[in-house]
This record gives C-alpha cells, sequence and structure tokens, in this order.
C-alpha cells in the first residue's frame, strides 16, 4: 500500500501482538503485527480460521487490550482511550446480541438508549436505516421472527444509530444467503459513498473479499501481503485452468486432477474443474483433462500462498462402507419425500414437497433464508413431525418408525451442536454413548475420529476453544461415530475459510464412493456445484429440481447466456418475488 498522509489513516496497528492461555497452553493470536486503513475505503480482512482476524477487530474496538505494540483509531490510542474510540466506532461482531422478543423499532430504541442518541436525532436516523436496510415494512415485526438475512440487516443498523466513522464488521455474511448478501455490500457500498464512512471488515468468502478496495490477508498471526485484490492475483497469470468433464464425472476428475503432479489446487466449478498449478509448471494434459486457461480470482492466490507455506489439502477421512443396501427403499431411493408439508398455526413452512434421494447420492437442499430448508431437515430427521404428507427414510416410514430411522441417520446442524464446556475426547464420548456405542467398540470409534479427523492433538481441549474449522471437524465425527447411512448437513461450511471448505468437500466424496447418502444445504453456491442434483426452495416451496446443469440452463436470459450457480439462484428467488405480489 502506497503511504497517504497521515490524517489519511483511521486505523493503524504498529508491531501488535496478543496472547491467551488456553488448555493450559499459551496461543498467540497475534505476532507483531502492523498496517494501516485509509479513510473512506473497504479494507478487507482474509485468512484461514484462527489466523487472528477476529483478535485484531476486537482491539481496534478497544474490547482487548495488545500485550505489545500500539493501536491508534482516528488518532486515539485504544489501550488509554478505550471509551473515546469506542464512542467513534461502530463494531458489529458475528453474534451479535438481538433481542428477539423485542420489535424491530423496540431494537433501534433499545440500542439508541445504549449508544446515547438524543432523542430529537432518532426519526430522520431510523427513516435513513430503514430505507437502506429495506426494513421499513417490518419494524413491528419481532427479530425472533426475521429471517436470517433480515436479522443481519437489522443488526447492522442498530450499530450504525449513532453514524461512526469507522465500522467493523467481523464476517457480517456469515449464514445469509447470495441475495442477502448481495443486499448487505450495497448497503456497506451506499455507507461509504453517502457518509464517508470507513470500512474494515472480515469474511471468508474470497468473492466477496474481491470487492473490497484493498485487502489484508492474516496467516497464524502474521500479515503475508496487504494491496488491492488485483495485487494478489496477478502472480497466478498463466497458471490459472478450467477443465470441462465432458461426460466425466466432475468430482472424480477433481479427485483426479487434485492428485496429478504440478496441480496445487482443484475445485469443482460450472460444467469443470478449476485448477492452479504450481509456478513454473507447463500447461499439459493433467488427468487425460483438457485445461483452458482462465483469468486467477481471488480465492486461487489465498489458496496457493498457504499451500505454498506447507498448508496441506486436508488427508480426507476414510469412512468404512454404509450399511448394505438391503435397507434400501424399492427403486434404489433411499430417502422419499410425497406432498410433504409443515405448519405452525396458520404460517406453511413447508408447502406439498416432493423428490427422492438415491443411494450414495450428494443432494443439495438451496434457498434463502426462511426457505424452509432446515425445517425439512428436522422432519427427514425424524426431529419434528410432518403436518402432511409421507416420508420414508431407509425404507422406514418416519410417522411410525422414526426411532429406529434416527439409528440410521447422522445429523450436523447449523449451528454445532457441541457441547462448549467438554473437551473434544468427551464430546465424542457423548455423542458416541447417544447412538449406544459403548466398550471396545466406542474407544475404536473415538480412535478413528481423532485419527481421520486429525484432532488428536486438540483431544483433552474445550471445544469452544477451537477454531471453527477444527469445530467442523469435530461435528462432523460425532455425527459419523455409528456409520449412518445417512447424513444430514445443516450449512456445515457457514464461515470457514476455503481450505476448510476442500477439506470438507474432500471428505464428503469419500463418503458419497462408500455409499453413504449426503444431503446438504449451503448458501455458498459454488459448493452447489458438487452436488448431484438440487432442490432450489422458497417460501416452503420447490422452485426448481434437477441437475446443477439443467437448473442454470433454465436461467438463460439476454445478457447472461451462460449463468452461474449464484446468478440462476438469484434469478428463481427474484422470479419468485416478482410473481407472489401478482398471485396475491
Amino acid at each position: 500500500m502506497s503511504p497517504g498522509a497521515a490524517d489519511d489513516v483511521v486505523l493503524e496497528l504498529r508491531g501488535v501482538r496478543k496472547r491467551f492461555a488456553a488448555g493450559g497452553r499459551t496461543l498467540t493470536a497475534l505476532r507483531g503485527v502492523s498496517l494501516s486503513v485509509r479513510r473512506g475505503r473497504v479494507t478487507g480482512l482474509i485468512g484461514p480460521d484462527g489466523a487472528g482476524k477476529t483478535t485484531l477487530l476486537r482491539l481496534a474496538v478497544g474490547l482487548l487490550e495488545p500485550d505489545e505494540g500500539q493501536i491508534s483509531v482516528l488518532g486515539r490510542d485504544t489501550s488509554r482511550e478505550a471509551h473515546a474510540v469506542q464512542s467513534s466506532v461502530g463494531y458489529m461482531p458475528q453474534r451479535f446480541g438481538l433481542y428477539e422478543d423485542l420489535s424491530v423499532q423496540e431494537n433501534l430504541d433499545l440500542y439508541a438508549d445504549l449508544q446515547g442518541v438524543a432523542p430529537a436525532d432518532r426519526p430522520a436516523r431510523y427513516a435513513a436505516l430503514m430505507r437502506m436496510t429495506g426494513l421499513a415494512r417490518f419494524t413491528a415485526r419481532l427479530a425472533g421472527r426475521l429471517s436470517g438475512g433480515m436479522r443481519q440487516k437489522l443488526g447492522l443498523a442498530c450499530t450504525l444509530v449513532r453514524p461512526p466513522q469507522l465500522l467493523l464488521l467481523d464476517e457480517p455474511t456469515v449464514g445469509v444467503d447470495p441475495v442477502s448478501r448481495r443486499e448487505l455490500w450495497q448497503i456497506v457500498y451506499a455507507l461509504v459513498r453517502e457518509e464517508s464512512m470507513t470500512v474494515l471488515l472480515s469474511t471468508a468468502y474470497l468473492d466477496e473479499a474481491e470487492r473490497c478496495d484493498e485487502v489484508v490477508l492474516l496467516h497464524e498471526g502474521e500479515i503475508l501481503g496487504q494491496g488491492r485484490p488485483a495485487d494478489f492475483q496477478e502472480p497466478l497469470r498463466g497458471r490459472t485452468f478450467t477443465a470441462p468433464a465432458a461426460g466425466r464425472d466432475k468430482r472424480a476428475l477433481q479427485q483426479a486432477l487434485a492428485a496429478s503432479p504440478g496441480v496445487l489446487d482443484a475445485v469443482v466449478q460450472a460444467g469443470g474443474v478449476r485448477i492452479v498449478v504450481r509456478d513454473g509448471e507447463p500447461a499439459g494434459g493433467w488427468a487425460g483433462a483438457a485445461p483452458a486457461p482462465v483469468a486467477p480470482r481471488l480465492e486461487d492466490a489465498f489458496v496457493a500462498l498457504l499451500r505454498g507455506r506447507g498448508e496441506a489439502p486436508g488427508r480426507g477421512a476414510a469412512p468404512q462402507p454404509a450399511a448394505p443396501a438391503r435397507t434400501a427403499a424399492p427403486g434404489g431411493a433411499v430417502i422419499e419425500v410425497r406432498g410433504l408439508s409443515r405448519t405452525f398455526g396458520d404460517f406453511y413452512a413447508v408447502r406439498n414437497v416432493t423428490f427422492d434421494v438415491g443411494r450414495g447420492e450428494v443432494f443439495g437442499l438451496l434457498g434463502p433464508n426462511g426457505a424452509g430448508k432446515s425445517t425439512t431437515f428436522r422432519m427427514l430427521c425424524g426431529l419434528l413431525p410432518a403436518s402432511a404428507g409421507t416420508l420414508r427414510v431407509a425404507g422406514l416410514d418416519l410417522r411410525h418408525a422414526a426411532a429406529a430411522a434416527r439409528a440410521r441417520i447422522g445429523y450436523m446442524s447449523q449451528r454445532f451442536s457441541l457441547y462448549g464446556n467438554l473437551s473434544v475426547r468427551e464430546n465424542l464420548r457423548f455423542f458416541s454413548s447417544a447412538y449406544s456405542l459403548g466398550g471396545r467398540r466406542q474407544r475404536e470409534r473415538i480412535g478413528w475420529a481423532l485419527e481421520q479427523f486429525e484432532l488428536a492433538p486438540y483431544a483433552e481441549d474445550t471445544s469452544q476453544n477451537l477454531s471453527l474449522g477444527y469445530k467442523q471437524r469435530l461435528a462432523m465425527a460425532c455425527a459419523l461415530m455409528h456409520e449412518p447411512e445417512i447424513l444430514f448437513l445443516d450449512e456445515p461450511t457457514s464461515g470457514v475459510d476455503p481450505l476448510a471448505r476442500r477439506e470438507f468437500w474432500g471428505r464428503i466424496n469419500a463418503l458419497s464412493d462408500a455409499g453413504v447418502t449426503i444431503l446438504v444445504t449451503t448458501h455458498f453456491m459454488e459448493e452447489a456445484e458438487y452436488c448431484d442434483r438440487l432442490a432450489i426452495m422458497d417460501d416452503g416451496e420447490v422452485l426448481a429440481l434437477g441437475l446443477p446443469a439443467d437448473i442454470k440452463r433454465g436461467q438463460r436470459a439476454e445478457g447472461r447466456p451462460e449463468p452461474t450457480m449464484e446468478e440462476a439462484f438469484i434469478s428463481l428467488i427474484e422470479d419468485r418475488g416478482r410473481r407472489a405480489p401478482a398471485a396475491a
């Protein structure tokens, strides 16, 4: 970053170190970090799980003090003038504290009281925030009744009731759908443009980071680079390719390419596999594919930088085969859903949903926040009774044999259902006991989980002290302790970095190859490309069902001849939104 005038720097860190004690060990979160954030810019903070991003943001707002070094915000030292700093900074943590039993308006009033906003200044500020977030029609609705995307926008509005000069956002788009993510970014840039605000945000989504004016890459508490996204991408020019599947199974092609010498990264994308090769590697037909050059992107640079430093991809679990196919329903369908509906009073959370899932299939369930995906999952797991329709899982009718069906199901919930005050080993022991494992078999499975998910070094650490990526590994290990035939994954990669997502999908591919049936929900549209088939839901109904390529093909339009999965998703949801008022 070229140096600017001193008054152009809003946030500056000089030689900052921060350590924490955890599990009898000392963890260094930041190691001599120095950086500057300039006025009127959107700066993205990226890095793998545990890199120190959240620690840096909490230090910047004065919630933590550095062990060494200095931090200044708008010319004020955060250690000596923490209260003054907090009065000029807006901070939205990952789990913003909305009061779900209060309405949108009552939440705004509460935060205006806490931030000392004069009553006379509130109406105009509220009106601007409601217009910006699109929540004007919902001021009387309870916060607990809002969708995930609307809650995020309300959290942002509450952070902004007193206009800050510097806005710090810790992964503001985690857990929200592509439509809501796009709206949140529109809000961020409106704040910069209309209110001359400076924004520093962390994100796990590298496509989002490409929208930033600058990005800072953190790794193990150190800065690996700071600059424009293009500055990171340029060194990879000539090293990025796409290989069309051309009738081959795309997941099998991805695995073959990932194992090829010279290939640094391989991910399923669109109708083929995107490849990053090592520096100096000549273009060739890796794994029999015919690659074509494509422009590098920030995620390519992120993965190349970290793997260049020895961050190897995860080995992936080697799961034992699923139970014999004799438990499958006639015709090979392991899951059969017919006319499924679920009501809560007069509200239809799920309405007349029908689909089948075959053995070993990876089936994706997509939709915006509040579409009914999690409700559908809970019914399929036997955790919630259906209001209407039939459900058969592993050949069993859930109305009459829910307990027997649950014994064949593994479930990884959207909010990791781990016990934070238990160690990794204790969580594994608890969940294996819940699945009726004991004695030698239990010990074998715990050993398997510690080895296959590379959790052994953390076996005695409490799970709340794990990074998000390791929490994900532990949650998945717990769901697999009893070797289920069917695995339900509800937004399992929400908030984890690209390397952790690659490791996760390596494990999913191995499970699918072993005959385990996978149902997964995700808001990350590139992950949807790994699925064999997709169902896209909105308002409790299925809008589209089929192969990813067919769904994208159905959303072709002038100016969008080859839509990405995200573009197809947004098109389907927006078309539904336009039809809904007409139907009403």
